[in-house]
C-alpha cells in the first residue's frame, strides 16, 4: 500500500511538471529567435514580440520551478532506499544539473529581464541564447540519469550497490543519445504550437476588429496583423521539420528500447506472442488489466517489424515469451507492464502528431498563398492545437516509465523494493492531498497569468535611442510585463 502510494505521489509531482519542461525549452528558443531577428533587422515589432513571448516564458518559468523543486525531496522521503541503492551514480547527473544548468539558467534569465536597455543589445541578446542553452543543458543531465534507469550502464558493482567507474558511458548510452533528441524535438513543437496558437488567436481577433487591426493606424499597414503573422510563420517553420525529426528519433528510439527494453515495446502494441514479421494495430478493444486476448483492429502488416527492428520482416518477442525468459533470468514475479497504458500512449502521440503534422502543412500552404490570416477554419483549429502537446508529452511520459515496470533500475532493482520503510501510507495520504491541492492552484494560476497577459497584445512602446545601452538614466523600462 505505501509502495503504491508513493508511486502515485511522484507520477502526479512528476506528470505536472513535465507540462511545464517543455514550454520552457521551446519558448525559451523561440524567445531567442525572435530576439535574434530584432538585432538584426531592428524592426521594433520583432523587439515587442520578445518581450510579449518572454513574458509568457517567465511565467511558466516560475511555476515550473517550483513544481519541480518537491520532486528532489521525495526521493529521499518516499524512496530513500533507491536514493541510498543508486546514489554513487543517479547523484553525479543531478548534482550537475543543479550546479550548472540551474544556476546558468536562473542567472542569465535574470540578466535579461532587467537588462532591457541597460545592457547593450548584443549581450542581452547573448544572455536569452544562454538561457536557451541552459534550459536543454538542464534537460540533457536529468535525461541521462533517467536514461541509466532505463539501461544501466558504466558502473560496477561494489558491496551489492552500482557505482558509478565510466562517466562518459553515461552520457553516451544509446537510450540517452535517442531519448534527450526527442524530448528536445518535443519541447520545440510544444513551444511552437503555444506560440501558433497566440498568435492564431490575435490574427482571428484582429481581423474581426472594427479596425482590422489597425488599431489606431489609419487605413495603410496593419501592424498588429504583420506581427502576429511573423510568430505564426516562425511557428510553422520550427513546427514541421520538428514533427519530420521526431518520428525519425522516435522511430530509432523504438529500435533501441527493443534491444535493451523489449518488454516495453511487445506491449506497446499488445504483442503477447512472438511474431515475424509484425503488424501493427490502429485499434484494439480491449488489453485492460493485462488482457491477453485483445481484439486488435486494421492491421498493418510489416509496421511493427520496421518500427521495432528497422527490418521489413523484423523479429518482435512476444509478452509471453519475455516474461517466461524472465522468470529464468530474475525469478518468480510478474515483468508485465500495464499493456493498456502502454498501447495507447504509443497511439496517442502517434496520432496526435500526424494531426498537428496535417494543420502545420496546412498552414505552410495558407501562407505560400497569402491567405493564412484569412482562414477562419485554420486559424479556429490553431487555437485549440495547444492542447495537443501536452497530451502527446503525458503520453510519452507514460510510455517510458509505466513501460520499465516492475523495475524501477531495469534489471537491478524493483520499484516494489525502493520504497522508504519508515513511512507511512497515512503521511503520504496527507502529502498526496496537499500536493494536488497545491498544484491544482498553481495549474489555474498559471493559467489566470498566461491567458491574462496574452490578451494584453503588444502594447505600444517606443523603440529606445541606439545608444541606449546602460544606466537607468537613459529611457530604460524594467519588468517586460509591466509595459504591457
Amino acid at each position: 500500500m505505501t509502495n503504491d502510494l508513493a508511486r502515485w505521489q511522484f507520477a502526479t509531482t512528476s506528470i505536472y511538471h513535465f507540462l511545464f519542461v517543455p514550454v520552457t525549452i521551446g519558448l525559451a528558443f523561440l524567445v531567442a529567435v525572435l530576439q535574434t531577428a530584432w538585432h538584426r533587422n531592428g524592426k521594433p515589432e520583432y523587439r515587442r514580440l520578445t518581450r510579449f513571448f518572454g513574458t509568457l516564458l517567465l511565467i511558466n518559468v516560475a511555476v515550473g520551478v517550483v513544481t519541480g523543486l518537491v520532486q528532489e525531496f521525495e526521493f529521499g522521503m518516499n524512496w530513500s532506499v533507491y536514493s541510498r541503492y543508486v546514489g554513487d551514480v543517479f547523484g553525479g547527473p543531478l548534482a550537475m544539473e543543479g550546479l550548472a544548468a540551474f544556476f546558468l539558467e536562473s542567472t542569465f534569465l535574470g540578466l535579461w529581464l532587467f537588462g532591457w536597455d541597460r545592457l547593450s543589445k548584443r549581450l542581452h541578446l547573448a544572455c536569452i541564447w544562454i538561457v536557451a542553452f541552459a534550459t536543454m543543458l538542464s534537460a540533457l543531465f536529468i535525461m541521462a540519469a533517467n536514461s541509466w534507469m532505463q539501461h544501466p550502464v558504466g558502473y560496477k558493482m561494489v558491496k551489492g550497490q552500482p557505482q558509478l567507474n565510466d562517466i562518459g558511458a553515461l552520457f553516451t548510452n544509446p537510450t540517452f543519445l535517442w531519448g534527450y533528441v526527442h524530448v528536445i524535438l518535443a519541447a520545440l513543437i510544444t513551444g511552437a504550437l503555444i506560440m501558433l496558437s497566440v498568435s492564431a488567436w490575435y490574427l482571428r481577433a484582429l481581423r474581426a476588429a472594427p479596425d482590422g487591426g489597425n488599431q489606431g493606424h489609419g487605413d495603410g499597414e496593419q501592424p498588429e496583423v504583420a506581427a502576429f503573422k511573423h510568430t505564426a510563420s516562425l511557428s510553422l517553420a520550427v513546427l514541421i521539420p520538428s514533427i519530420l525529426l521526431t518520428l525519425f528519433v522516435g522511430s530509432e528510439l523504438g529500435v533501441v528500447e527493443t534491444r535493451y527494453q523489449p518488454m516495453k515495446i511487445a506491449a506497446a502494441e499488445g504483442q503477447w506472442e512472438t511474431c515475424q514479421p509484425c503488424s501493427f494495430s490502429l485499434f484494439q478493444i480491449g488489453g485492460g488489466a493485462n488482457d491477453k486476448t485483445p481484439s486488435q483492429i486494421i492491421e498493418v502488416p510489416h509496421v511493427l517489424s520496421l518500427l521495432a527492428t528497422n527490418s521489413w520482416n523484423g523479429k518482435v518477442i512476444g509478452l509471453n515469451q519475455l516474461q517466461a525468459e524472465y522468470v529464468k533470468k530474475y525469478g518468480p514475479g510478474n515483468y508485465v507492464p500495464d499493456v493498456f497504458i502502454q498501447y495507447w500512449s504509443m497511439r496517442i502521440m502517434a496520432y496526435l502528431a500526424a494531426l498537428i503534422m496535417l494543420l502545420a502543412l496546412w498552414g505552410a500552404w495558407l501562407l505560400h498563398r497569402g491567405k493564412l490570416e484569412g482562414s477562419k477554419w485554420f486559424l479556429r483549429l490553431s487555437i485549440w492545437a495547444v492542447a495537443t502537446p501536452f497530451l502527446m508529452n503525458t503520453a510519452g511520459w507514460l510510455l517510458t516509465e509505466s513501460g520499465r515496470q516492475p523495475w524501477i533500475v531495469q534489471g537491478l532493482m524493483k520499484t516494489v523494493n525502493a520504497s522508504s520503510p519508515s513511512v507511512s501510507a497515512t503521511d503520504i495520504w496527507i502529502s498526496l492531498v496537499v500536493f494536488v491541492a497545491l498544484y491544482l492552484a498553481l495549474g489555474a494560476a498559471d493559467v489566470v497569468l498566461m491567458l491574462r497577459y496574452a490578451r494584453k497584445g503588444l502594447g505600444h512602446e517606443e523603440e529606445p535611442p541606439e545608444d541606449s545601452t546602460t544606466g537607468a538614466g537613459q529611457g530604460a523600462t524594467t519588468i517586460p510585463a509591466l509595459t504591457y
